[in-house]
């Protein structure tokens, strides 16, 4: 077996163009970067994709909190990670003129290709944009190197119109993560043996419960609903958590998850849509 060359040269740039790295949108977007492509980069993560039905590479915790966000969010329909700046020509040009030296391989010397951590696709009330926004510590925020990075990247989006800017770790509210890691994680949930019609109507008498129950605790109307329907006891929590995922229970999804205390103090609100968040968005 051939050892994998993790160096960068003209032939494993010629090599990503043509797997179209960098190239396609939602489901057919390959991002310029893969977790297989280095030997080690910290916490890593593949993702599964609600919006995109895709996996996404994911280089950090920070990274992976901030696609939650991106996933769960009404606004944004595409979300394209390690999306490269790959006419360098321009970048190296960027680089001179503000006198930067621009980052190359130190073995070959050979441009290398910057990524923006994410090129988000946003339907708003005026129509479709685009907006770039680039993931990192608030720490490495003062070492001057990475912030020369940051200037190349932004005038290189700047030159085409789209919103950039810098994400840290302060602007990731973690709860808000966690309630919607916990609610997605069971987006695809399914009933083993139950006909898609069946299952239809126990969803449809589990959302009429809640909406009776709304004074008791989430608990409490799970518990009930599994021994009048006769289900294995657990089941109804992960339906009420794949009906949370799918927005069809509609809940405070920045409010801490509590299952012992009733609905409405938990922030149970049906007419108010859970998916807008403003944390990174602006």
């Amino acid at each position: 077996m051939s050892k994998r060359s993790f160096g960068w040269n003209e032939s494993k740039y010629n090599r990503f163009i043509k797997e179209n790295r960098g190239r396609g949108e939602g489901y057919h977007y390959t991002p310029w970067l893969k977790i297989q492509d280095f030997p080690s980069r910290g916490r890593v993560s593949r993702v599964s994709g609600i919006k995109t039905q895709r996996v996404h590479s994911l280089f950090s915790d920070l990274e992976t909190r901030c696609f939650y966000i991106f996933d769960w969010s009404n606004k944004e329909i595409d979300i394209r990670e390690q999306f490269p700046l790959l006419e360098f020509e321009e970048t190296i040009k960027i680089a001179e003129k503000i006198g930067i030296t621009y980052p190359r391989d130190r073995e070959t010397d050979f441009p290398i290709v910057m990524t923006t951590d994410f090129l988000l696709t946003i339907q708003n009330e005026d129509g479709i944009c685009y907006v770039a926004r680039t993931v990192k510590p608030s720490s490495e925020l003062d070492k001057k190197r990475v912030m020369e990075k940051f200037e190349i990247e932004r005038r290189y989006w700047a030159e085409r119109n789209i919103d950039w800017g810098i994400v840290t770790e302060k602007e990731i509210q973690l709860e808000l993560v966690q309630n919607i890691q916990w609610f997605q994680s069971l987006y695809n949930f399914e009933l083993e043996g139950v006909s898609s019609s069946d299952f239809e109507m126990l969803v449809s008498l589990f959302k009429r419960q809640f909406a009776i129950d709304n004074q008791i605790s989430i608990q409490q109307v799970c518990n009930s609903f599994d021994i009048n329907q006769n289900l294995q006891s657990g089941t109804s929590m992960s339906l009420f958590r794949y009906l949370v995922a799918r927005k069809e229970i509609k809940v405070n999804i920045q409010t801490k998850i509590d299952i012992h205390v009733p609905l409405i103090k938990f922030g149970y609100v049906p007419n108010i849509e859970s998916g807008e968040t403003k944390h990174v968005i602006r």
